[in-house]
């Protein structure tokens, strides 16, 4: 690989993160993975990776936190996402120190470093819908198996990005405080970084737990035959987007930068790919052929009982539209889980990847650094 021309992406081992960097080396684009390998189940996205793409990959394993580590990662970019987060409400209630220290510091580390370079290099931030807090003000009425809003416009379009900020937890205010910095150093240091705001993503490589990728997390359990804990009545109602679909969205805002530069955007299913969790758990029953057993808990701090993405502003913005159906999208999930639960328990082992200590531009290494816990 040439020592310039990459696409940086922080927490590029998770989920999302690995999604992207195999479509971008699809593309024949080469990539720097940046990653503390944190996330339990993480570093088996990168072996595969790198099974399928070679020296088109590049792993630096490191901190967000760490501004040396950041500043060489960054040095040859061409262009940034930056995916790497502590991604957990639960997580930010016990520990908000270093819920800001990842979140919100790890955010300033790189836009410093940016600002530090000659060349201005595209950024593109996932935020989180956790940004607009609980909106209990929306009225709703309650069905059988949903919420819905009263008002119309809500019900149709969906939560528009004229919805005023409310951070809601440690969580909601480390990434809410972290995307303001990313819209202010476009308008204040004239830098090309865009926000997404983003709802429930779903797909293959997602790793789910209950504190996060809650769709993968059901399936998950139900393909082991373990209960589900539903927090609240189960009445929640969130859309969901397939992830080829956020991947395109993400492209789309870099080839669009001029026009996306210095914006938010609300990214999701939309109105027409909504399930409450007690729906979900119906399809999943539909696809397995035998009921899911789960239990009610008390709600968590913060729920939001109704959230919708309305994205027309970033549609009309690049044309982008979400083109996988939500049951398409499930179907294409639980096949994924399915084959990854039926791999002997040695090839699901949690051992990292073998590593080697040469500098992060040099053919496809793996370099240890300390890190903490800050993935994708």
């Amino acid at each position: 690989m040439k020592r310039s021309g990459y696409t940086l992406i922080t927490g590029g081992a998770g989920f999302i993160g690995s999604n992207l960097a195999q479509r971008l080396m699809e593309q024949e684009q080469p990539v720097l993975i940046f990653d503390s390998l944190a996330r339990p189940g993480v570093e088996k996205n990168l072996s595969w990776l790198q099974e399928q793409y070679g020296d088109l990959m590049q792993v630096q394993i490191a901190d967000i936190r760490d501004r040396e580590a950041v500043e060489k990662a960054l040095r040859h970019a061409k262009a940034v996402y930056h995916l790497a987060a502590q991604v957990a409400v639960t997580t930010s209630m016990i520990n908000p120190t270093e819920d800001f220290a990842i979140n919100t510091q790890g955010t300033l580390n790189l836009l410093e470093a940016m600002r530090k370079q000659e060349k201005q290099v595209p950024l593109l931030f996932t935020s989180t819908n956790k940004v607009y807090g609980n909106l209990e003000d929306v009225v709703l009425q309650e069905s059988d198996t949903r919420y819905a809003p009263l008002d119309e416009t809500i019900r149709q379009r969906g939560i528009s990005e004229a919805r005023s900020l409310a951070f809601h937890s440690p969580y909601g205010c480390s990434k809410g405080a972290a995307e303001q910095y990313i819209l202010d150093y476009a308008q204040s240091y004239a830098l090309p970084t865009t926000v997404f705001r983003m709802s429930c993503i779903y797909g293959p490589r997602q790793f789910g737990t209950e504190d996060q990728g809650w769709v993968a997390h059901f399936l998950i359990r139900s393909l082991r035959r373990q209960p589900i804990t539903l927090y609240g009545d189960g009445k929640q109602v969130r859309d969901i987007l397939f992830i080829d679909d956020l991947v395109n969205a993400l492209q789309l805002a870099h080839t669009h930068i001029r026009q996306t530069a210095g914006q938010a955007y609300n990214i999701g299913g939309g109105p027409s790919n909504t399930t409450s969790l007690l729906e979900l758990l119906d399809f999943i029953e539909e696809i397995q052929g035998v009921p899911v057993s789960y239990t009610l808990d008390e709600w968590r701090r913060g729920d939001q009982r109704y959230y919708v993405s309305d994205t027309h502003k970033f549609e009309q913005t690049t044309g982008w539209a979400a083109q996988v159906s939500m049951p398409k999208g499930l179907a294409r999930l639980y096949a994924w889980l399915q084959t990854m639960e039926s791999q002997p328990q040695k090839k699901r082992s949690t051992s990292q990847p073998k590593t080697v200590d040469r500098h992060p531009f040099e053919s496809n290494p793996l370099i240890p650094r300390q890190g903490g816990i800050h993935h994708g």
